[in-house]
């Protein structure tokens, strides 16, 4: 299994029902999400943004590391506002812009310690770096690093039905100008296995507000997931409905991935 959006901008994540996955050997994972949200973000604007995120993984037994590169493109972006943590802060005018380009780049590494049995879920604590490569000048991004730490838990509840869960914090570069808050991070589902190639998910996530003033944005995904190999080879298909108004009013998207 494979990702879907946590939020509007977020970077993809690897799907709970992907790691009841036992691999005893190393094995590379290549994956394209393209994506398209719409709604105003609290602005007051209409705002529509596309999201391509690639990325590359490389997994050893019960450690794994994963390299996302996101393309980024936002039509009618309020001028003297920016990205940060998925959602829109900074000071807003009447005026609005279109902006495109490089997003945020992340790094992600996790260490599965306990492996799921019974009622007892696996526990796997993860650690991320977001690198502030999203323009500033053009509102794509803070200019800042964030860091995450945090643990993702899973459980086996039957061979086709497994909830998962995930509780993280982050601390948020404030560049000049701004100030953000840090944030708690967390997401809540269940993926259910149709077949032992198709899988459905269901799942809300979300982050506490990263300013002053902000709603805390949620959201709450679906997504259906087919593998084509046993390897985990496969497509996805995954709409998104905002929960606040910190976030999209909708979002759609697919992703693919190639497990070598």
């Amino acid at each position: 299994m494979f990702p879907i959006k946590l939020r509007s901008l977020a970077v993809p994540v690897l799907l709970a029902a992907g790691s009841s996955m036992a691999y005893a050997d190393s094995h590379l994972t290549v994956g394209n999400s393209p994506s398209f949200f719409q709604g105003t973000y609290g602005t007051g604007h209409n705002i529509n943004i596309y999201y391509d995120s690639t990325w590359l993984q490389y997994q050893n037994g019960n450690a794994s590391v994963k390299l996302t590169v996101p393309y980024e493109s936002i039509q009618g972006l309020p001028a003297g506002s920016t990205i940060s943590g998925g959602v829109i802060v900074g000071g807003q005018t009447g005026k609005t812009r279109n902006v495109s380009g490089l997003g945020d780049v992340w790094l992600k590494g996790s260490y599965t310690l306990l492996s799921a049995s019974g009622l007892t879920p696996s526990v796997t604590p993860y650690g991320k770096i977001k690198f502030g490569t999203a323009s500033r000048s053009d509102g794509l991004g803070t200019g800042k690093d964030d860091y995450e730490a945090g643990v993702s838990f899973q459980q086996t509840l039957s061979p086709t039905l497994f909830p998962f869960a995930s509780i993280g914090y982050r601390v948020v570069g404030n560049p000049s100008g701004y100030t953000l808050k840090n944030l708690w991070t967390y997401k809540a589902g269940a993926t259910y296995a149709v077949t032992g190639a198709n899988f459905l998910t269901a799942m809300v996530s979300g982050t506490s507000a990263v300013q002053a003033g902000r709603s805390a944005p949620s959201d709450f995904i679906v997504a259906w997931n087919y593998n084509v190999t046993t390897a985990g080879s496969g497509f996805q298909v995954f709409v998104d409905k905002g929960l606040t108004n910190s976030t999209s009013n909708f979002g759609v998207g697919v992703a693919a991935q190639y497990v070598f």
